[in-house]
Order: structure tokens, then C-alpha cells, then sequence
């Protein structure tokens, strides 16, 4: 893991971080399975939420992802995501607070997600987060997803950051090896349904953004700020 130095940046992830939308990128997925006659149910579907879909379809269907019959998938998924599941998602309690909250100790917010742009864009606008964010990366800026490292990288550079300068805010497992593959420690949230165990790279672990919020000064985020601004002196 790179030293750390001063903060700077939070990479964020969006989905099951700060927007309740695990369970319904799994119901998506699930749904476009049983269109195509594959009986692949939610609960397979559910632990791969979080890497990325250049993994998750061939995990579980054997196909490359760009061949002609995954890219349907990957199609029809969206659509079906898009019209039955995103209209019913609201950001997790207290996101939209605990961005605020970074925002005023002047640390830049960077998307660091798998997620399509578009799709990220509409996510981001159906959860009241779009202003809140400084910048984005989406799967349009990596040729390889989570847990792969870059699109970690691809935030950083995007947000002009060394891995020393940047925490990532995420919640799955996928989230911690990405990052820590990038240099970049990880504050884990539950909220994604991962267990303690199952996010045990991740330097510090709270409930959801809420809680995290409500322990912010002593939370990873406000002690190395306080050593930046300590350093700076």
C-alpha cells in the first residue's frame, strides 16, 4: 500500500455505497437470464454485484463477454434496469449529507465506478447526488473492471491524485481488492451486504454512510485530513 500523504480525494463508489441498488442490478440481471432460458436465480447473481459485468457474465454463463449473445444481455439488462428497478432507487440515509460533510473539508469527490456512464448519470440524478460530485469514471474510462485496479487508477488520474492522496469509499470486496491493487486504502460500508470478514482489506468498516457520518472526526477521512492540515502548517 503507497504511504499515505496528504488527503486530498475520496473515490467513491455509487452502487450499494451511497445509492440502495445491489438488489436491483441482481433482480435485473436475473431477469434478463430467464428471457434468454438461463436458470441462473438471484441468489447466484447477488455475491458478483460489484465486479464488473466483463466478469460477472462469464462467471456465470460462460460466454465472452463481447461476443454477440452477451452483448444482448448486457442490453436487455440495461433496459430492463433502467424501466422497472431505478425509478423505485433512493440514496442510502445520510449519503447525501456525508458527501456535504467531505465537500467542506475540501477533498474532491471522484466516481471510481464499473457502472456504464449513462447509467451512472441517471443513477446520480434519481438519487439527489449529481451535484455533490466533482468528477466521474465509469466503465467508458477502463478497459478492465472491478476488482481489476483501473478503474481506481483512471479516478485518480482523473482527479489528478497520487494513491497516497485518496481514500476509496466503497462496500464490496470487489471495491477493497480494486483499490488496493491501485495503492488506494479502503473505508468499507455494510450497507452493500458484505460481511466484516468479506471487506477485512478495507481499513475501517461502518454500517452505511449515515453511521460513518455520525463518527465522522474519527473516522479515517477527518484524522488524515487533521495530519494534512497539521503537515501544512
Amino acid at each position: 500500500m503507497t504511504a499515505p500523504t496528504k488527503l486530498r480525494g475520496v473515490l467513491l463508489d455509487v452502487d450499494g455505497t451511497l445509492i440502495d441498488s445491489n438488489d436491483a442490478h441482481a433482480s435485473s440481471w436475473a431477469d434478463t437470464f430467464r428471457e434468454f432460458g438461463l436458470d441462473i436465480p438471484f441468489e447466484r447473481v447477488r455475491p458478483l454485484i460489484g465486479m464488473g459485468g466483463d466478469k460477472l457474465l462469464p462467471q456465470l454463463t460462460g460466454l465472452d463477454h463481447e461476443s454477440d449473445r452477451a452483448s444482448l444481455m448486457t442490453k436487455r439488462r440495461k433496459e430492463i434496469f433502467n424501466t422497472m428497478y431505478l425509478p423505485t432507487l433512493r440514496a442510502f440515509p445520510g449519503a447525501h449529507e456525508l458527501l456535504t460533510r467531505l465537500k467542506e473539508d475540501d477533498l474532491a469527490l471522484i466516481i471510481a465506478t464499473s457502472a456504464e456512464k449513462s447509467e451512472l448519470n441517471k443513477l446520480l440524478e434519481q438519487a439527489g447526488l449529481e451535484e455533490l460530485v466533482d468528477r466521474k469514471t465509469s466503465s467508458s474510462d477502463a478497459d478492465r473492471y472491478k476488482p481489476d485496479p483501473d478503474i481506481i487508477q483512471a479516478a485518480l488520474e482523473r482527479g489528478k491524485l497520487e494513491p497516497g492522496d485518496a481514500l476509496m469509499l466503497g462496500d464490496t470486496p470487489y471495491d477493497v481488492e480494486a483499490a488496493t491493487h491501485a495503492g488506494v486504502s479502503t473505508v468499507a460500508l455494510r450497507c452493500g451486504g458484505w460481511s466484516d470478514h468479506a471487506l477485512s482489506g478495507a481499513i475501517a468498516i461502518y454500517d452505511d454512510a449515515r453511521t460513518l457520518l455520525e463518527s465522522y472526526d474519527e473516522s479515517p477521512f477527518r484524522k488524515r485530513r487533521a495530519i494534512s492540515r497539521a503537515s501544512s502548517r
